[in-house]
């Protein structure tokens, strides 16, 4: 993986338009000042609100087996046996 293009302060103020739509399309620069770098630009992952029925397929086969007897004692052991009712002071 290459490192990515340096682009001056001036630069960045100058072309911030054309730079920040570079960003956008997910380019990264690394800004520099008198020549020594000072700051990346990097674009923001965007969190996928929906997974296809076929990623979580795939993405389950990798997951690790699950013991439901073990699972079910976790949950036991850490939930409270004991509901109260919050309004009763």
């Amino acid at each position: 993986m290459s490192a990515p293009p340096e682009i001056t302060q001036r630069d960045l103020r100058n072309r911030s338009r054309e730079i920040m739509d570079a960003v956008q399309g997910g380019q990264s620069f690394t800004v520099t000042r008198d020549g020594h770098p000072i700051g990346q630009l990097v674009p923001l992952r965007r969190r996928r609100r929906f997974v296809s029925r076929q990623d979580f397929a795939a993405m389950s086969r990798t997951a690790p087996a699950v013991d439901l007897d073990t699972f079910r004692a976790d949950q036991d052991a850490t939930a409270d046996a004991c509901l109260d009712d919050p309004y009763a002071r």
